[in-house]
């Protein structure tokens, strides 16, 4: 009797962390869970998949339009390099951008500063049937705000469960969340800046800050650990995916958008109007019905 193949897990399950502590030094930031093949052929898959994407995105899209109240908020976090940016661009340019709704959240301006630190991102989740993007996040505040000390630490650990609780009424709400955490090696960092650097058209990317960031490198791992420990919930779970390669980071993005999708399956929803009437004024004829 012939052996049984043993199921392949998804992006999505290959990259999603178990719950409980979590040691960043264990994830391999050059890998690519999920997918065995070379840059070509990963190049390929992320073009392939464009119109999958498109359609499950457009079902989503019309679904909120027509009173459904089901969203996707995909979450990007990462150390400066590790592609929020490159993902905007390959992974998220397969869906039409009139369904998609980007923030980019930088420093908080003095008026974000007199209101809760929730309150400005509050503000920006996508509306039914949209796929809102964050570069960065709500989780800033536990992660620069730890590393820098703006904050005391106490305020830092109220600040998890303000989290928590404010993922879960999304997802209550019909919010699906997506939370990626692009995880980049020191060194490879390293070559991306150093790139940047090298480069003329690229010196506008560069910020002498990220240099001074990289000197707290343990200590942002460390914060990163933390966080994605205490806010790893079964209504909002973490994915780490590897970003050295960008080309299987994109990859990776993308089927963990087409996976979600398909898991929400969006459908098409149906006419208010009678349509052989409409049809009917269209052509001047009389539907069979009033004949």
């Amino acid at each position: 009797m012939a052996k049984s193949r043993k199921k392949q897990p998804s992006t999505t399950e290959a990259l999603t962390v178990p719950r409980g502590p979590v040691d960043l030094s264990t994830y391999d930031a050059h890998g690519k869970p999920g997918f065995d093949g070379s840059k070509k052929k990963g190049k390929a898959a992320l073009y392939a998949l464009g119109k999958e994407l498109s359609d499950l995105q457009e079902r989503l899209y019309a679904e909120g339009v027509s009173g459904g109240n089901r969203r996707v908020l995909v979450v990007l976090q990462g150390m400066d390099t590790s592609g929020k940016g490159g993902i905007l661009r390959h992974a998220m340019a397969l869906v039409d951008p009139q369904g998609l709704h980007i923030k980019a959240f930088k420093a908080p301006t003095p008026a974000e500063l007199r209101h809760d630190f929730l309150w400005r991102v509050e503000r920006e989740v996508p509306g039914p049937g949209m796929i809102g993007v964050f570069d960065r996040s709500h989780y800033e505040d536990v992660l620069i705000a730890r590393v820098r000390k703006l904050v005391p630490r106490r305020e830092i650990s109220a600040r998890y469960r303000q989290i928590n609780a404010f993922e879960k009424r999304l997802a209550d709400e019909g919010t699906v969340l997506v939370k990626l955490m692009l995880h980049i090696s020191a060194e490879e960092q390293k070559q991306r800046l150093l790139a940047r650097l090298d480069e003329p058209t690229k010196l506008w990317k560069f910020n002498p800050g990220d240099i001074d960031e990289r000197q707290r490198w343990g200590s942002y791992q460390e914060a990163y650990e933390v966080a994605l420990e205490k806010t790893n919930t079964e209504h909002a779970p973490w994915l780490v995916v590897p970003s050295d390669r960008k080309w299987y980071r994109d990859l990776a993005v993308a089927n963990v958008l087409r996976e979600t999708l398909a898991a929400m399956d969006p459908t098409w929803p149906g006419p208010d109007f009678d349509v052989a009437h409409e049809r009917a004024r269209l052509t001047g004829e009389v539907p069979s019905a009033h004949r």
